[in-house]
This record gives structure tokens, sequence and C-alpha cells, in this order.
């Protein structure tokens, strides 16, 4: 392994596991994997689109190392996320003849985590499995925690389990190969952990941008800080039922904007997050509990990134505020169809409100529809 190789323990007493950071971990996976799970066989999940740029690399490795290994390829993108697609990926894992001894790696982004994490949760009554990151967004926030799922013509992430990997590999060098757009989406991601508790990081981010972007060290740097952070929630409550939440600002709001445009590429899950962030911002100004001045700063880091900030920046025609709101009710966090909401009093100081006004949070929508 290269000598920059980072390590992130998420210490789960006998579910505990390791995220390793650093560059060109996919062509030392084989002997990784063999080391730590000597006489196992894998089942890859992953898509059309990392199957092109990433999995002969991690094939290269596996046969190196002489592992026995399956694919399973399913489409790219967020509609895979479905019961279907869930259905075809555990019956790819029992075609393979793989036992409940056995591993399936995840090779991806977040949809794919998700996907595969999920069926290797029921697999067999529960298989064993394998985080090997390829998106940004999946290195910093979905690779790690154990949340897994699909979405539901209810909402998005409403059918799944909570199943922790064995290993998390997140390879840089697979970044190498994103779409800008792509590596933007999840840098939402990034940038949500400093929103929510950590003023100091926010500002580094503000300050190291460029090279974030650009593939400097602050990258590694930052990828590293926010998986610290992902798993010092995951520690304190790994179930998601109290402080967990705060992991979701932004979500509430970027989830129902994610349904209402067809879970499709009009609106990337990071795009929506930025856009949920800055909204959960200035919904918490207009309630008096943050100072304004936050709302547009943030805004204008998000800008400089590359992502879209305000509602009018999604293409077509959005559903009226109503149907929104509609999705904004199935959210997970809606207890006894009250609606709870990750506000801020500012950069770096999130809480959880619960029984937040729904026609408060209507009329704000309807007013940020422009």
């Amino acid at each position: 392994m290269s000598a920059d190789l980072q390590t992130v323990h998420v210490a789960l007493g006998e579910r505990a596991y390791d995220i390793l950071i650093g560059h060109r971990l996919l062509d030392t996976a084989g002997e990784t994997l063999k080391a730590m799970f000597p006489g196992r066989r894998f089942g890859i999940v992953t898509d059309t689109e990392v199957a092109r740029a990433q999995l002969p690399r991690l094939i290269d490795s596996l046969d190196a190392a002489g592992l026995q290994h399956a694919t399973i390829t399913v489409p790219n993108g967020e509609t895979t996320k479905s019961f279907a697609w869930l259905e075809d990926v555990v019956d790819g894992i029992l075609a393979a003849k793989l036992e409940r001894g056995d591993l399936v790696i995840a090779l991806g982004g977040g949809v794919i985590g998700d996907l595969a994490g999920f069926a290797a949760s029921i697999a067999r009554r529960g298989m064993d499995f394998v985080q090997i990151p390829t998106s940004l967004l999946a290195q910093v926030d979905s690779s790690v925690g154990g949340k897994t799922g699909i979405n539901s013509p209810h909402g998005k992430n409403l059918v799944g389990a909570f199943h922790q990997p064995k290993l998390v590999l997140a390879d840089l060098s697979t970044l190498d190969t994103l779409p800008p757009r792509q590596f933007a989406s999840g840098y939402a991601e990034v940038v949500k952990y400093g929103l929510i508790d950590d003023e100091e990081f926010y500002f580094w981010l503000e300050q190291h941008q460029p090279e974030i972007f650009a593939g400097g060290p602050a990258r590694a740097e930052a990828i590293a800080r926010a998986c610290i952070a992902k798993a010092r929630f995951v520690l304190a409550d790994e179930k998601e039922t109290g402080v967990r939440a705060l992991l979701n600002l932004g979500h509430t709001f970027g989830h129902a904007l994610e349904k209402a445009t067809g879970y499709s590429d009009r609106l990337l899950h990071g795009e929506g997050v930025a856009i949920g962030m800055v909204l959960a911002h200035g919904f918490s100004a207009r309630l008096g509990l943050a100072p304004s001045q936050d709302t547009g700063r943030i805004a204008q880091h998000l800008k400089q990134s590359g992502l879209p900030t305000t509602l009018a920046e999604i293409p077509g025609d959005l559903p009226p505020t109503e149907v929104l709101m509609a999705a904004i009710a199935q959210d997970k966090k809606v207890s006894r169809g009250t609606l709870t909401f990750i506000l801020t009093h500012g950069i770096g100081k999130s809480f959880i409100e619960k029984n937040v006004d729904g026609a408060a949070v209507s009329a704000f929508l309807d007013d940020m529809r422009g």
C-alpha cells in the first residue's frame, strides 16, 4: 500500500471496521482482501459506468491474489435503487453460488453502495460486504455508517437496513475519472460536515476549495476529516434515533426535490443537498434563529464550487408546493405526522427541531420559488 495511506477506525465493538484512504488502493485490493478474509469468495456489484472505468483494475487485483469472484452489473443512476434491481442483485448473488460466509463488494458510488449493502443484508439472511466507493459523495458519506436501502415511489431511502461494512477502501485515484458535476455533487456532503458542528472545518474548506477540486493534498485531508466526522456521529447514534439525524442537514428539502425531479439527472443527490442546505439556513434565518448573512456566505461558496443553490436553477418545472410538502411529510425523520427539520443557529451550529410548522415551511417554499 502507498505511504500516504490514512486509516479512520469506526469503533463499533464486534462490528468495528477501518476506512482506508489512499491512492491506488484498487490495485492492491486483492492482497488486502486475501489477508483480511482468507478463503472467501467475492461477489462484485457495480454499475455500467464504473464497470468501464474501474472494474478491470479490481478484477486484475483479485486475480493476482488468486481470489474467486463473480460480477453483477446494473444500470447507472438513482433509479437503480429499486425493488426490481434489488431482486436482480440478490438473484445474481445466489446464482453465483456465493455462500453466507462469502462477501459482497460494492464497487461504485452511493447508489451501488446502498443497493449492494442492502442486498448483502438480506441475501442468505445476511452476508458481509466491503465498500469500495468510487465517487466523492460515497467516500465521504454513504459508504460509512451502515445505512443501506432503496427508494420507494413514496420517497427516497424508505426501504432498507442498517448493515455495517467489514471494510471501506476509499481509493483517491478513482476520483480522477469523475465528471466535474459528480465531483461537485459529492463536495456538497463535505461542506455539510462543517455546517453541522465544525465551523473551523467550514472556513478551512472555503480556503482550500480550489486545491480540493484540483486534486492536491487538501483533497485527501478533506475526505479524511469528513470520514472522521461521519464516524463520530455513527458511534454516538448508530441507528439514527438522536444526534445522527444532524447528518441530514439539507436532506429533508433535498430529498423532496429529488423525488419531484424523478430521481433523474435533472438533480443529482448532492445538488439537492446543496439547495437544501441553503434552504435550511434561509428558513432558520426567517424564523429568527440564524444570521441571514450566513445563508449568503454558504450559497456563495457552493455556487463557486459549481453547485446550484436555488430552486430556479433546477431544470424544468417543479410541481406545486403542496406536492413538495407531501414528499417532505414522507421524510424518515417525520414522527407521528409532525415535521422534524435540521435547522441552525449559524455556520457550525445545527440542531434538531421537532414539531416544525408545516404552513411556515410551505409559505417559505412558495417565496423561494421566485
